[in-house]
């Protein structure tokens, strides 16, 4: 499978600016700076045990879409013709992403991560993040969820009120994959993530 099927597979699109959070015209310094903002989210460091290995294959389809957006040529020919060298140096061989990842973020610990998700919760950023998620995918809560930076299953009840409170505001129009969403639909997002505890 290419990387492209890998995208929509892994995140439900296909394109590989989507999937890093950016505009199709950001520069190489905001390229960088989506793909560690996503990075953060899916690092695999903050996975429960039981989803590590599923984390690391969505971490490393992530770290090859930058791979191809931070190269000027593959990045090129990707804008021109929407497709991807598979060959090309940036894609070729087994890289470890996550080695490739602490060389480009050395920095970069999980107590950092857990503080910047400290530090995000609640704040104007990540108000501004869940209606830009809530407007790109109209009202789709499980492409939200999978979104928005360091929102756990959890968040699901907080971040429904300030979609809500928003709507009731008039700032973002009331989608019907929202406002009409099926119990169906939230209780196999529930399932999937094992918010439902399954009886003996």
């Amino acid at each position: 499978m290419g990387l492209l099927e890998q995208c929509e597979a892994a995140f439900g699109s296909r394109d590989l600016y989507g999937v890093l959070g950016v505009r199709p015209q950001a520069s190489p310094a905001e390229i960088r700076r989506g793909y560690h903002r996503a990075s953060l989210r899916l690092h695999p460091d903050r996975a429960e045990p039981q989803d590590k290995e599923e984390a690391t294959r969505r971490f490393q389809i992530l770290s090859q879409a930058y791979a191809v957006l931070s190269d000027a040529e593959q990045r090129a020919l990707y804008d021109e013709q929407g497709t991807v060298d598979e060959e090309g140096a940036a894609l070729r061989g087994e890289r470890d992403w996550q080695e490739y990842w602490r060389l480009l973020f050395k920095k970069i610990t999980v107590k950092d991560i857990e503080e910047f998700e400290k530090s995000y919760k609640d704040s104007e950023e990540e108000l501004a993040d869940i209606k830009a998620a809530y407007m790109d995918f109209e009202g789709d809560m499980d492409r939200i969820m999978e979104s928005v930076l360091c929102v756990h299953y959890t968040d699901e009840p907080r971040i429904r009120k300030i979609i809500e409170k928003a709507i009731d505001a008039g700032e973002v129009p009331p989608y019907k994959g929202f406002v009409q969403e099926s119990k169906r639909k939230m209780m196999a997002r529930k399932r999937r993530v094992g918010y439902i505890n399954q009886g003996p």
